[in-house]
């Protein structure tokens, strides 16, 4: 992990944006990505009480369908997958995202990764931005080319990337990444969303 580099990359942030997240060109792209209000939402469609009603399927929907870290690419076939889904795959899909957030975590991950491959759908964003939604200062998004710079650029060891998702990668990146935090003035890591923009922005 190299912390030099980090604070270089902190500099130059403040340099081209004095005001870090309360700049006004800032704080129109935060509006544009609509945290706040996707984070209400996901407390609301991904509480335990929600995810155990009949209709915890369609709040998913929505939450993926709305969010703008998921590509088209991705969140497009995700939603025909769960307008398509039979009852067995809908009940194993949300109960599996229930364990993701409120119960075994790895299990839950794994679980999800199991139903999403068979329609090539186990993507590291969909995995991840649920957890972020509901957990934004505990849980990280993992973008794969911002997530493999932040890797190379910041000398993160014991991580190698691979496209499937595993929890052991996700673990131990959320580990090196919550430390990151830690390193730099408090305005870069209000969430990890925002910590996950600055380095977004910074290592262009």
């Amino acid at each position: 992990m190299n912390i030099p580099k980090l604070k270089a990359l902190e500099s130059a942030f403040f340099k081209q944006y004095p005001g870090g997240f309360e700049s006004d060109e800032l704080k129109r792209i935060v509006k544009r990505h609509k945290v706040g209000k996707l984070n209400d939402m996901a407390q609301e469609v991904l509480s335990k009480e929600a995810l155990a009603s009949p209709d915890a399927l369609k709040g998913i929907r929505k939450l993926i369908s709305t969010s703008t870290m998921v590509s088209v690419y991705e969140k497009v076939p995700f939603r025909d997958l769960l307008d398509e889904a039979d009852e067995l795959l809908a009940n194993n899909i949300v109960h599996a995202i229930y364990d993701l957030i409120h119960g075994d975590q790895e299990s839950g991950f794994e679980q999800l990764v199991s139903l999403l491959a068979p329609y090539k759908l186990a993507k590291w964003p969909i995995l991840t931005v649920l957890l972020t939604y509901y957990h934004p200062t505990e849980e990280v998004f993992v973008k794969p080319t911002t997530v493999k710079k932040i890797i190379q650029h910041l000398e993160l060891e014991n991580l190698t990337y691979t496209p499937k998702p595993n929890y052991a990668f996700y673990q131990e990146y959320r580990r090196q990444f919550l430390e990151l935090t830690k390193q730099v003035d408090p305005a870069l890591s209000e969430t990890n969303g925002h910590f996950s923009g600055f380095l977004m922005m910074t290592l262009k």
